[in-house]
């Protein structure tokens, strides 16, 4: 009896040492990270994985800072909930960094540079943002795109209908619900591209200001100061810069992001 119970002791603590090694990557633990994967090029479903810009620059910057990670698609208004009850490590989902959301988060520093911008039909005659005073505008809700029309329009105003993702917004505007919509410029230009027969067009408004996207964490996170780190290694050494230009085929201004990552 006592040579089974020590055999089994063996058994028990040989398999307690391969779950630890199947969940660390160089002493590091995996992380568990939560975006909405219907946003491209930002993040997106191809077949049954999750790719897109944010995902090439969160592997990049993990790779560098010598941990791995699993990506989960939840969609937009999960993905606060897992980070702030810390049921996960990150949230990368081109999130805004803003005031009011830096309450009940930790952010990266800004990994990229964004506005918003306005789809119409090309016979719309929408020239800017206050022709929209009185138009029907479809936003995605909670993003950067419905405060702006909550500020223009009417927080309460009934002619902003709000979508689950831009995705059913721009659905809307093509089925004749909607005069316009409103989003992240990347996102409804990939999508006026991608998709000619539509007849879509994006104009911009200079009324609305840049915004820069960051990595969402935890409040009091151990592995923020990882990652700003390993963010900023991966712009200096070029990887940055050659992920940006395979997914939007220009260069980044970095510059401009570079000088956003002092700022509190």
């Amino acid at each position: 009896m006592l040579g089974l119970l020590l055999a089994l002791s063996m058994i028990l603590a040989g398999c307690g040492g391969e779950e630890v090694k199947s969940n660390e990557a160089g002493g590091k633990k995996a992380l568990r990270v939560v975006t909405d994967a219907a946003y491209a090029p930002f993040e997106y479903m191809d077949k049954d994985k999750i790719v897109g810009f944010d995902i090439d620059v969160l592997t990049a910057a993990a790779k560098e800072a010598g941990y791995t990670v699993e990506f989960n698609h939840v969609g937009w208004d999960p993905i606060f909930v897992e980070i702030e009850k810390k049921r996960a490590d990150i949230a990368i989902s081109s999130i805004t960094i803003n005031d009011d959301r830096k309450k009940s988060y930790d952010f990266s520093i800004p990994y990229f540079l964004s506005t918003n911008k306005i789809l119409i039909p090309e016979t719309s005659e929408i020239k800017g943002a206050n022709d929209l005073k009185d138009k029907i505008v479809a936003v995605q809700n909670g993003t950067t795109g419905q405060a702006a029309m909550d500020a223009l329009i009417g927080k309460n105003s009934s002619n902003i209908k709000k979508f689950e993702n831009n995705n059913l917004a721009i659905m809307e505007l093509i089925k004749g619900g909607a005069d316009a919509v409103v989003a992240d410029n990347a996102v409804i230009e990939e999508y006026a591209k991608n998709n000619p027969d539509k007849k879509l067009k994006v104009i911009r408004d200079d009324t609305f200001a840049s915004e820069f996207y960051g990595m969402m964490f935890p409040k009091g996170s151990a592995i923020k100061a990882d990652f700003d780190k390993a963010l900023n290694k991966i712009i200096e050494n070029g990887t940055y810069s050659k992920i940006y230009k395979e997914r939007f085929g220009t260069e980044p201004d970095l510059e401009k992001l570079k000088s956003q990552q002092n700022k509190k």
